[in-house]
């Protein structure tokens, strides 16, 4: 089944958290799997903040063939409700100052974390099994992956600065999908799509500030 790109990543916007799978340094040939949080960058690529001392770093450190699997988050029923598995590569970086940023909006302690052994990674995408329900699933590769919209860091910076937000709203970020925001001091976040009818090109910044100013804290 061919399943829309944006449709899985709308699932990897809209979550918080993810299961990481990585190969055993401890157990050769075994997987070692473990909860953790996760940013996506501004190519929609899953950044991962981890410590030195983590026995999945020590696995990515030694082999970064991966996958990461993501669930929608607040269905009764697991099977019923939208999953995916991402097969990447982990490489580690340094982020840039922009990205670095962007990764402190969405994971306000990762400020704390710097200070200490943790270091970045980011995974890039080889394919991408999507399960939308009983009978709706398929592959995505990477091309397809590759070639997805995106907004750069210098305009999404941009748009953080003249946007005008109602009172208890914080915006997190804001990608070509859509923008992502928290309300009062609450730990997750909510997302928001674009309207369907979205410009592109020199009329998506007014669009965009136009649709982060309807924004409501209720």
């Amino acid at each position: 089944m061919k399943i829309p790109s944006t449709v899985a990543l709308q699932l990897m916007h809209g979550s918080h958290y993810a299961t990481l799978a990585s190969h055993s340094i401890q157990l050769p040939g075994y997987p070692y799997a473990t909860v953790l949080p996760y940013v996506l960058d501004q190519a929609h690529r899953p950044l991962l903040l981890i410590s030195a001392l983590a026995e999945h770093t020590r696995n990515l450190l030694a082999d970064g063939r991966c996958s990461l699997s993501i669930v929608e988050d607040g269905v009764s029923d697991v099977q019923a409700g939208a999953r995916l598995t991402l097969v990447a590569d982990a490489q580690r970086i340094e982020p840039e100052p922009a990205l670095l940023q962007r990764f402190c909006r969405y994971q306000p302690a990762a400020a704390d974390l710097l200070q200490l052994d943790f270091m970045f990674f980011r995974l890039q995408p080889l394919r991408l099994r999507y399960i939308g329900g009983v009978g709706r699933m398929g592959w995505l590769e990477a091309p397809e992956l590759d070639g997805l919209p995106l907004l750069a860091l210098e305009d999404e910076a941009a748009l953080l600065r003249q946007a005008v937000v109602a009172d208890g709203i914080q915006l997190l970020g804001l990608d070509a999908l859509g923008v992502d925001y928290r309300v009062g001091e609450a730990a997750g976040h909510r997302r928001r799509l674009w309207p369907e009818a979205m410009p592109s090109g020199e009329g998506f910044a007014a669009a965009a500030l136009q649709a982060v100013a309807a924004l409501a804290a209720d």
